[in-house]
């Protein structure tokens, strides 16, 4: 078997560490090293023993979230899940916790139903498996984690059947559809910051939890020449427009005479995800077809794997972001494999490409 991920929680709530310590240990590839009220006493367990993947609240006691994470990037870098309560003023700080180098971010686990505890339990176990990848993204790279068993994995029929017939529109607006995982924020974030304002539509599928992605796109919006925006149901998608799914929404692509809109809706985790890159890379191969570009980033897993492989058999042009820039070299690599991919290339190298081809 291979080794377990050695995690330690951050969180000066007992209920909190309790609950956590009980999700993250009913997974046989995870083991709670131990627990800390704040982050002094989690440094003195760091000295003793160093984990794989820690767990951090942001508001505690004696030394905020933040101000831990800084010193342990700067002093001994350590792969950071952040979990944080979803408040307006939390996600603004939970934000500046991504720029300071926080691997994941999700929201504290939902204990008030079965079905949004089981999914919360699989998007924060997925989430240390996730950042525990990449931190071994710059060592040594084993195999993927294998998927929890806890629950059925959907692919994107569930949202939308996949076109028996190839797509054949000419007369639309060219779009740009992209979706990312770990290590995702910051290769938007460079990716946008490289594009001019006259650029196609893009819509942005990057997984994230209800509440941190509005902030995100605000976060984006400054620093872009484009419009950023967290997408909302009947947007139009249009030149100089990027769209951000809503966490904990699917959001896929439609028709709207030459031009498109969004629909934003809720249904079961696709590839373990809400918002899943897969159902709105299968949108785009279904409404846009050959006028559609896909870009697969950074990541964990295989969502937009196959819905990339979709999108160049209607025609679509696709790239994937090669493993040297990748934190994590897993969607791009199992669309790779699929033969999904038209073009692998460098974070930096993706934005100069489809200014070339669009400008």
């Amino acid at each position: 078997m291979d080794k377990k991920i050695k995690v330690l929680i951050v969180d000066d709530s007992a209920v909190v560490r309790q609950s956590l310590s009980s999700i993250l240990e009913s997974d046989p590839q995870i083991e709670v090293m131990g627990t800390a009220a704040d982050p002094i006493i989690a440094v003195k367990k760091i000295l003793k023993e160093v984990p794989d993947v820690i767990t951090l609240d942001i508001e505690m006691p004696r030394m905020d979230g933040l101000t831990f994470l800084r010193k342990i990037m700067s002093q001994l870098p350590i792969p950071v899940v952040v979990i944080s309560s979803l408040t307006n003023e939390g996600t603004e700080v939970a934000m500046k916790a991504l720029e300071y180098g926080a691997s994941e971010i999700i929201g504290k686990p939902a204990m008030n139903a079965a079905q949004f505890f089981n999914e919360s339990k699989i998007m924060l176990c997925d989430a240390v498996k996730a950042a525990a990848q990449a931190k071994l993204s710059r060592l040594k790279i084993g195999k993927t984690p294998d998927a929890m068993l806890v629950q059925p994995k959907y692919s994107a029929d569930i949202i939308l059947e996949r076109s028996g017939v190839k797509t054949r529109i000419v007369d639309t607006e060219k779009i740009i559809v992209l979706g990312a995982s770990t290590g995702g924020t910051e290769a938007i974030r460079l990716f946008l910051r490289a594009l001019p304002p006259r650029m196609p539509g893009i819509a942005i599928v990057q997984h994230m939890p209800e509440g941190f992605t509005n902030s995100f796109a605000k976060s984006l919006n400054r620093i872009s020449h484009l419009e950023v925006k967290e997408a909302e149901d009947g947007d139009h998608l249009y030149q100089g427009r990027v769209l951000i799914a809503p966490g904990n929404h699917h959001m896929l692509l439609k028709r709207n005479g030459k031009g498109y809109v969004v629909e934003i809706k809720q249904a079961p985790l696709v590839n373990r995800h809400r918002p899943s890159v897969d159902v709105l890379f299968r949108s785009a191969a279904r409404y846009a077809g050959q006028n559609a570009t896909g870009v697969l980033l950074t990541g964990m897993g295989a969502d937009g794997a196959k819905g990339l492989l979709e999108l160049k058999e209607s025609g679509a042009d696709t790239i994937a972001q090669n493993q040297e820039t990748s934190i994590v070299f897993g969607m791009p690599r199992e669309a790779i494999k699929l033969g999904g991919v038209n073009n692998i290339l460098g974070i930096e190298e993706i934005a100069p490409f489809l200014v070339k081809k669009f400008l």
